[in-house]
């Protein structure tokens, strides 16, 4: 048996005894065992049999640790709350000029909802003490009593002396909720978080939530790419390219991406390359994310961004080399409609294979038949064969669909209006 199941059938056994033979059989127990019986009820969080053994301790010795120590399980398991004021009350009136008394009573009053004798308490206590635990004390009775602005200038003296996370935290919440000073709050959050290297995730959250109120998206950058930066989590990455995004700031997505250098965001930075129209640095990640990922359609892509990037569309050994990857990518296994339908289109439009890009398309078309794209590609392989009712045909339904808004749907529907 562990020690640990050893220690719980002790408390178990005591707890029994303590109920069947009532209070007043604790004075036949020593003061040793009762002591020990005590601090294990406080252990194992059984504060009314705490608060008793504690009790019985203190009226038999007088000494005023028990008395605390009794106090102290009333709080935690609010429990005899009146009762428990009334005797420290009297012990205070025997012992004027300690403080402990003034620590115990502002939390009994409060959780009696005795605001205003909290409040007296308190005021004493700020008197006589300058201790940053008493003025973190002391300043919840002023929280409920709403003297929000006494409660942050307390906050703040115990956060100077101390550098507690918790109490900036604290005082960062009543900043923006109640005093109306939310860009002080994330000043202070802000300083805080530079000056210490062990800054917890707490201080980051809190200033997400901050800056979120604010709508501030380089704040959020900001944090999130520290958090990124600490835990290399993707979440976070995705957070800062979706603030980068919303402020349709893609250079500055890219320029950050760029300088992290994690695998993990390849992807993501060959998307924003072909967005921003910059094919040569998405040509040279194909190759990188195909040795990452032995993916054919990396290839295809590869057949693409070719395409894309040369000055001189028209160029024969451009073309050829298109083809080829194309080729090969098929050959490998890949049969997405995207790269069918780029793949017969250029075919068709470079007069490449005509006859071939036709039966490509076809083949696109199974998977997406309403695709006015992949029509539009058909219809123009129908007009170089010199189809022209069929062509004529498709190419209505992708002008219904689509009207006239793009180029080279206008164009295609210019040349096919004058097939013979």
């Amino acid at each position: 048996m562990s020690w640990n199941r050893i220690v719980k059938s002790m408390v178990l056994s005591v707890m029994l005894m303590t109920g069947t033979g009532q209070a007043k059989e604790l004075n036949f127990v020593s003061d040793d065992t009762l002591i020990i019986q005590g601090l294990l009820f406080e252990e194992y969080k059984a504060y009314d049999l705490s608060r008793e053994i504690f009790k019985t301790l203190y009226d038999r010795t007088g000494e005023e640790e028990y008395l605390f120590r009794e106090v102290a399980s009333s709080l935690m398991g609010k429990i005899y709350i009146d009762e428990s004021i009334k005797r420290l009350k009297a012990w205070d009136e025997s012992h004027p000029d300690t403080l402990q008394a003034r620590r115990l009573l502002i939390p009994l009053y409060l959780t009696a909802k005795r605001v205003q004798e909290a409040k007296s308490e308190a005021e004493i206590l700020l008197e006589r003490s300058d201790r940053p635990a008493d003025l973190d004390l002391a300043a919840n009775p002023y929280l409920y009593t709403g003297d929000f602005k006494k409660a942050v200038s307390l906050l703040q003296k115990v956060y100077k002396e101390t550098s507690n996370e918790n109490v900036l935290l604290r005082m960062s919440s009543i900043m923006d909720e109640y005093t109306g000073e939310r860009k002080k709050a994330i000043q202070l959050l802000e300083t805080h978080r530079r000056m210490n290297s062990l800054t917890s995730d707490a201080v980051y959250f809190k200033l997400l939530d901050l800056y979120v109120k604010e709508n501030d998206v380089d704040g959020l950058i900001s944090i999130y790419q520290v958090l990124y930066e600490k835990d290399k989590e993707e979440k976070y990455l995705k957070k800062i390219i979706d603030a980068y995004a919303y402020k349709r700031d893609l250079d500055g997505a890219i320029a950050y991406l760029e300088k992290v250098k994690e695998k993990k965001a390849d992807y993501i930075l060959y998307e924003l390359y072909k967005r921003k129209k910059l094919f040569d640095k998405a040509f040279l990640m194909t190759e990188k994310l195909y040795k990452q990922q032995k993916d054919p359609r990396w290839i295809a892509e590869k057949g693409i961004l070719l395409f894309e990037k040369s000055k001189d569309k028209n160029d024969k050994k451009m073309i050829k080399d298109v083809v080829g990857y194309f080729e090969k990518a098929i050959d490998m296994g890949v049969d997405d409609s995207i790269y069918l339908n780029y793949y017969g289109y250029t075919l068709i439009d470079k007069d490449v294979d005509v006859k071939k890009g036709i039966k490509i398309i076809e083949d696109a078309l199974v998977q997406q038949p309403d695709n006015t794209y992949y029509l539009d590609s058909l219809a123009w392989g129908y007009y170089k064969e010199r189809r022209c009712s069929e062509a004529f045909k498709l190419m209505k339904k992708v002008v219904e669909m689509e009207g006239l808004e793009e180029p080279e749907i206008a164009e295609h529907w210019d040349a096919i209006q004058k097939c013979q």
